[in-house]
């Protein structure tokens, strides 16, 4: 009777208390989290393939405003940062890796990396957006991109036309109305896509505070370390959504057009 798989069972639950009552072991408890997780990261996929989609039709059809738009945006913080989500990546995997050998304190010095990195690519961002307001880029009532610091027509007149119009007050008018009409949409893409992503960053670094504080307290295991291991394939979607659109807003208008 002692060797029934209901007794059996009931102390395997006794002696791992992490494992949930209606698993049957670790093993099958992980498996279902590592499923929920690619499902939900998957509803992710669809809802940024929506506006990458967006942004790749609005780019094919205002081709020249999308470039300039681009051209405006700080190549060196969009680099920086990119290399910024590559290291934490790299942290989040050695986390990980420190927990399959039990190493506590490897572990929570990489996490610990982790939300330095997090919390420093929120902040540059911040710091790129704060330029965008100062150069009324962003799409409000104040926005304007033909004077001002923020202009978008200085060094740019022969990809956006200007330079064919400008001896015609009435199409030069005209070319100006519609390139902040355009460009506007750039700029609305644009937030719209760093700013999920930036919340998602943040959702990122509250998950990994709380993951940091559960591995010092030593909750994770060779044996156990689901929760580590779910939160970082979280933050290695977060960084790949940022690889994609590093170059799409940053890269991809920066040659030279003749």
């Amino acid at each position: 009777m002692s060797d029934s798989p209901i007794v059996m069972e009931h102390a395997e639950h006794e002696a791992r208390p992490e494992l949930r009552h209606h698993f049957a072991d670790v093993e099958q408890q992980r498996n279902a989290a590592s499923l929920g997780m690619w499902w939900f990261l998957g509803t992710e996929i669809m809802f940024f393939g929506g506006m990458f989609c967006a942004y790749l039709i609005y780019r094919r059809w205002y081709f020249e405003e999308f470039a300039a738009a681009s051209r405006s945006l700080s190549l060196g913080i969009g680099t920086f940062n990119t290399t910024v989500l590559i290291c934490s990546s790299l942290t989040v995997a050695m986390s990980v890796r420190a927990a399959q050998l039990g190493n506590r304190k490897l572990q929570v010095k990489m996490l610990l990396l982790t939300l330095v990195f997090g919390l420093s690519f929120i902040g540059i961002k911040g710091i790129e957006w704060h330029k965008k307001y100062t150069e009324h880029h962003i799409p409000t009532f104040d926005y304007n991109v033909i004077s001002g610091e923020g202009s978008l027509v200085k060094g740019n007149e022969h990809l956006l036309g200007i330079d064919k119009v400008e001896n015609d007050p009435v199409k030069l008018r005209e070319r100006k109305v519609e390139i902040q009409q355009h460009t506007k949409i750039f700029y609305s893409l644009y937030f719209a896509l760093t700013g999920m992503h930036a919340i998602h960053m943040i959702v990122g670094v509250g998950i990994f505070i709380c993951i940091t504080w559960m591995a010092h307290k030593g909750r994770f295991t060779p044996e156990y370390h689901t929760p580590l291991e779910i939160a970082g394939l979280y933050w290695h979607f977060v960084d790949i959504v940022w690889i994609y659109l590093f170059p799409l807003l940053y890269l991809i208008d920066r040659k030279p057009i003749s």
